[in-house]
């Protein structure tokens, strides 16, 4: 059986609304982060050398990173659902949105946290760079959504998922979502899926879901 290796207020909630929304059954190993460094902790490593987190064991494979998590469990458990069909514009951009997820939107949000948090909120650094990138990626998620209603077309799939975190974060930390009516209306949706509620109660403390209103 799938066991997540779950860490409170982190991105591995992703992976359990991905099972929920599946139906796959799956066991919880719960983590908690040091109330003083917000880090993982150091039992995390045990799992992966790296001692992050999301990370999830199937039998004898360590699957981490949630783009290549999302990957598997579609891969070997969903029997279609959440992907388009190989070959079509939806399929491309499922895969586009999969992994820039972490590999664009969330690098300028992450800068932004770690400077904030070591008291250089007003650096020259966030004014100069990570501002505008924020602004840049995130006018580009507003657009995008203009032309359908989930990310990879008018169908809900494994990348709105993954697109979840970066969104919600961005609300949690800038509070910028609300001259981005396309975002918040992404926002509302996926926390009324009946399985991302599911997700919640299973999962425990998770800041993000209760930002937005």
């Amino acid at each position: 059986m799938l066991v997540v290796h779950h860490l409170n207020n982190s991105r591995s909630q992703r992976v359990l609304w991905l099972l929920e929304e599946l139906g796959i059954e799956y066991e919880i190993k719960y983590y908690e982060r040091d109330a003083q460094t917000m880090l993982a902790p150091a039992s995390l490593r045990q799992v992966h050398p790296l001692g992050k987190s999301p990370v999830i064991t199937d039998g004898d494979i360590t699957v981490a990173e949630s783009g290549a998590i999302t990957e598997y469990i579609v891969n070997h458990y969903s029997n279609g659902k959440l992907i388009p069909a190989p070959d079509t514009p939806e399929r491309l951009r499922y895969t586009y949105w999969l992994h820039y997820a972490e590999g664009s939107a969330m690098p300028p949000l992450l800068i932004n946290l770690v400077l904030s948090r070591f008291g250089l909120g007003d650096s020259d650094a966030i004014g100069a760079f990570v501002a505008p990138q924020i602004k840049l990626h995130y006018d580009f998620i507003e657009s995008e959504l203009q032309k359908s209603t989930w990310f990879a077309g008018e169908e809900f799939t494994a990348a709105d998922i993954q697109m979840s975190f970066p969104l919600e974060l961005l609300d949690a930390q800038l509070k910028q979502i609300e001259n981005r009516p396309k975002i918040k209306e992404f926002v509302k949706r996926i926390h009324a899926r009946p399985a991302y509620k599911r997700a919640l109660e299973r999962g425990g403390q998770y800041d993000f879901a209760n930002n937005i209103s």
